[in-house]
């Protein structure tokens, strides 16, 4: 389900307390001392429950099927972010994976997210959808994964790990990130300062699950998760 709750107007981090919505304007710890290089960012929900269990199955279990399922979930966002760049031509960017990586997996999860985003944008803006560049950034070393690592210990585990292919795909443009989970934002944060070092005018991210430790990881059903939960075939 996606998140309809309290969160922070910047990078969108769900909150827990009701009493958020009491501040005049909702940021959170880390926006307010100025933590990340994106502008903003929105995730469609919480990373619990069968979103979670359905993206386990997507990375590793290698239902690639369903990628472009859970990416059209995102468009219910779009609006939100689409305000931000004022009906400016944006850019669909996937978080890259290292070749080795991706090599092993098959595929990259970011980029069919964001295929099925564009192909549900499409649906509704037509011409105006925004394009998927998939070379845009690409990941210069292998990293370890970065579950389990402090805050800080993530910030370096992926610094200056991203790098732009060509920066005449970036410059002056708007650029949306997209990937399938935001932890504590030091990926999407990394990504967006080698794209803002090669031009672009402002960087935004959007991704399918938020993890927060606000929020439990089995929150939810614990029936069995179906491919069908999530919409309909990609024609």
């Amino acid at each position: 389900m996606p998140w309809s709750g309290p969160a922070c107007v910047r990078c969108g981090l769900p909150l827990a307390s009701e009493h958020a919505l009491e501040a005049e304007t909702v940021t959170c710890a880390l926006c307010r001392s100025e933590a990340f290089d994106f502008d903003r960012a929105r995730s469609y929900g919480l990373y619990t429950g069968n979103l979670r269990a359905v993206v386990l199955l997507l990375k590793f279990q290698k239902r690639e099927r369903l990628g472009k399922r859970l990416g059209r979930l995102m468009a219910g966002d779009w609006t939100e972010i689409e305000s931000s760049f004022a009906g400016d031509d944006a850019v669909l960017v996937p978080v890259p994976l290292h070749s080795s990586r991706e090599r092993e997996r098959g595929f990259n999860q970011a980029e069919l997210l964001a295929q099925g985003l564009r192909g549900a944008l499409a649906k509704s803006l037509g011409k105006r959808a925004p394009r998927v560049e998939a070379g845009a950034l690409r990941r210069t070393r292998a990293t370890p994964p970065q579950t389990g690592l402090s805050i800080s210990a993530r910030r370096e585990n992926v610094r200056g790990v991203f790098a732009v292919s060509d920066a005449a795909k970036v410059r002056d443009r708007m650029m949306v990130l997209v990937d399938d989970v935001m932890t504590t934002g030091a990926t999407v944060s990394a990504c967006a300062a080698a794209l803002k070092s090669a031009g672009a005018r402002a960087v935004l991210a959007l991704t399918l699950a938020r993890a927060t430790p606000e929020f439990g990881d089995f929150v939810g059903s614990n029936r069995p998760v179906a491919i069908d939960d999530f919409g309909p075939p990609h024609p």
